[in-house]
């Protein structure tokens, strides 16, 4: 069964011993590289997957963690040197022994880690037409805000406050997006991302999300992580939002909130030598439809939506600021893995902080 299973799997894939010979190759993986399994069978993965990229490190291989390369330039088998990402998890049952799978057409493109789109070009000349326009009544906000301020009751200035706090981040977030072309990292320090996400979660309760089930489920022993303050409360914000406007209308409809500590994740991009571990997780839940099949390979695509009122930027700008804080993206749909309900999932994958 498991024989069969393997070799009627879609994605191509190989397996590597302790030696990092190879030991098994599925049809699909013959096909892509052009090479007859007997040829492949032995031979060392060095020599069959060549990289083409000097700054990728060379002992990718030999991994013993589970890993994820992607937009990487090689040359494989008997092919020309081609863009693909390639993923690899070791075998709990074989010391030394991993499993590696190929992709040619981006994986990266479905969940969220990738170079800027070309898409995104369009997005940011909008929003830089509309900063002038959009600052001006924020400003004018703010002051009204501080001048109801001087005659509220003292216990409705935490109000005020928030809407004066809320305006100055929107005014920042605007001044960014005329860079969101472009690959800037973002101001990223060691924090504690409890208080970030608390934040978010206040915000979203005290507005849009006010009447919704949200629940918190908090790793906490969770260290420091490598983030931006102001990139990950908009991502929130914006996750926070897909997940009321998917359960809206339903009376059951549930979003979570949850942490926890991913040992041995980690990435490697084009222009990274080395691997990059992202075992900081963040995920927002809801209980909603989930995104359509035929969407889900550009979903972080700006202007894709299937919102009749959408503009389709609001996961565009959260793949771009996670990956200013050199995070990780992904969705998922959980429906098949023995949950009373289905869940739809976006997991955010950040680094560690440095003094953690």
């Amino acid at each position: 069964m498991l024989t069969d299973a393997f070799s009627s799997h879609p994605v191509a894939t190989l397996v590597i011993d302790a030696q990092d010979h190879i030991v098994s190759a599925n049809p699909r993986a013959e096909s892509l590289l052009n090479m007859a399994r007997s040829a492949l069978i032995g031979s060392p993965i060095d020599k069959v997957l060549r990289l083409d990229d000097p700054s990728i490190d060379p002992s990718l291989w030999r991994t013993d963690k589970q890993l994820s390369a992607y937009d990487v330039r090689l040359h494989a088998g008997r092919m020309a040197a081609v863009q693909m990402d390639i993923l690899i998890n070791p075998l709990s049952d074989q010391s030394g022994w991993r499993v590696i799978a190929l992709h040619v057409h981006g994986q990266s493109q479905a969940i969220g880690f990738r170079r800027a789109p070309s898409g995104a070009m369009s997005a940011i000349g909008a929003a830089a037409m509309l900063a002038h326009e959009i600052k001006n009544p924020l400003s004018g906000i703010r002051g009204a805000a501080q001048l109801i301020q001087g005659e509220a009751a003292l216990s409705q200035h935490h109000l005020t406050r928030l809407i004066v706090e809320e305006v100055d981040r929107i005014a920042a977030l605007i001044d960014r997006m005329q860079g969101f072309t472009t690959e800037q990292p973002g101001q990223s320090i060691s924090q504690n991302i409890y208080p970030l996400i608390d934040r978010a979660v206040d915000l979203g309760l005290a507005g849009f999300a006010s009447g919704v089930t949200l629940a918190r489920d908090y790793d906490p022993s969770l260290p420091e992580a490598l983030v931006d303050a102001d990139r990950l409360v908009q991502v929130m914000i914006n996750l926070l939002k897909n997940a009321v406007e998917a359960i809206e209308g339903r009376k059951d409809g549930r979003i979570q909130v949850t942490t926890a500590f991913r040992h041995g994740f980690s990435v490697t991009r084009a222009g990274s030598r080395s691997p990059v571990t992202l075992p900081i997780e963040i995920q927002v839940m809801d209980n909603g439809p989930g995104v359509p099949d035929n969407i889900r390979d550009v979903l972080f695509n700006p202007f894709i939506t299937t919102k009749r009122t959408g503009q389709g930027l609001g996961l565009a700008l959260v793949d771009k600021l996670v990956r200013d804080m050199g995070g990780l993206i992904q969705y998922d749909r959980n429906e098949d893995k023995g949950e009373k309900m289905a869940w739809t999932v976006f997991r955010l994958l950040l680094p560690k902080g440095e003094k953690a």
